[in-house]
């Protein structure tokens, strides 16, 4: 199966290339793809060197699938003309994840939805698809009136210009800004711009997208999103409140069995989920489980994932893994 990933020399692009490797995704032939200034350069994928193309010569190689990291520009333009020649596109980036006429997936909660026909997926915002791969087991059971959500995100969410500012900034070295303001020492309540609303994108990404994935426009959900100097994974407050009541220990055991999450709650030892604990792990961890003693039948957790892997590459390629389980991915 030929495989192109498009923007291969990125953090994410460059984290699908770990991922399919270490999934053992069934590759004959990669075909990375980035912009022009990188077109012959080379990347290294299970010890093979591949030569960087432009897509033009990637749609030619009739890839099976592409998985996409280059930005919503890029995808716009690009996704459509591999989805004219057949290929599946798995887009990491927002230009298609509120597309009614296209799906946008978390293979734990809705990969049902998707068909042959489906040749632009959606792979939704980093932080939606961590919060919603633990809500899903519970939804089904007691039923979602509303979330507030706070999420604490790590500089690798914003791309390797950040993370060279937050370094710069700990070595008191004077360097290019990702943000307006300095990171380290900070906390930024801002990413992406703001709405005329006064939210931000990325705060009405998760008001959506949950929706969306879900598959109930019912659920209210309001959040806050915030730049914090860290690495290795996405932290968030989650307070959830259902129709039905609950029992705390029922919600342990059900996250517990659910496909995907690891519990780490215990109190007693100061045991709960943190970004150096999600670093280069798939899973989603919950901890900090615990009743909202100000109103009935509502929750508080804290959820915790590496927002390069599972919260992008790794569903990314998850969703391909689904579509060739299913016969859906057929080699071109």
């Amino acid at each position: 199966m030929k495989v192109a990933v498009v923007g291969a020399t990125g953090l994410v692009g460059t984290k699908m290339l770990q991922v399919l490797a270490e999934r053992n995704f069934p590759v004959t032939e990669l075909i990375p793809v980035a912009s022009e200034k990188s077109i012959g350069k080379e990347v290294e994928f299970k010890g093979r060197q591949y030569r960087i193309v432009s897509a033009e010569d990637a749609i030619a190689a009739k890839p099976s699938v592409a998985l996409f990291s280059a930005g919503g520009s890029t995808s716009l333009e690009w996704a459509p003309r591999f989805a004219e020649a057949g290929i599946t596109v798995i887009d990491n980036s927002s230009a298609w994840r509120m597309d009614p006429s296209k799906k946008l997936v978390v293979p734990e909660v809705n990969a049902g939805v998707l068909t042959e026909n489906d040749k632009i997926i959606a792979n939704p915002n980093c932080s939606t698809i961590q919060m919603v791969v633990a809500l899903y087991p519970l939804h089904k059971r007691y039923r979602i009136k509303r979330v507030v959500v706070s999420t604490y995100q790590s500089v690798t969410g914003t791309g390797v210009k950040a993370v060279n500012q937050l370094m710069n900034e700990r070595q008191s070295i004077k360097g290019e800004m990702a943000y307006k303001y300095p990171i380290d020492l900070n906390v930024i309540p801002q990413i992406d711009v703001f709405l005329d609303n006064g939210y931000t994108k990325e705060e009405m990404k998760m008001v959506n997208e949950t929706r969306k994935i879900m598959m109930d426009d019912s659920i209210r959900v309001t959040s806050t999103t915030v730049r914090i100097p860290v690495m290795g994974g996405h932290s968030e407050s989650v307070n959830v409140e259902f129709e039905q009541d609950y029992d705390v220990q029922e919600v342990k055991d059900l996250l517990s069995q659910s496909a995907g999450v690891v519990v780490t709650d215990n109190p007693a030892a100061q045991e709960y989920p943190m970004p150096m604990d999600a670093h280069e792990r798939d899973e989603v961890f919950v901890g900090r489980i615990r009743r909202d003693e100000t109103q009935p039948a509502t929750l508080n957790m804290w959820i915790v994932s590496d927002n390069l892997r599972k919260g992008a590459a790794t569903n990314a390629v998850q969703i391909a893994e689904y579509l060739v389980e299913k016969g859906l991915l057929a080699a071109q």
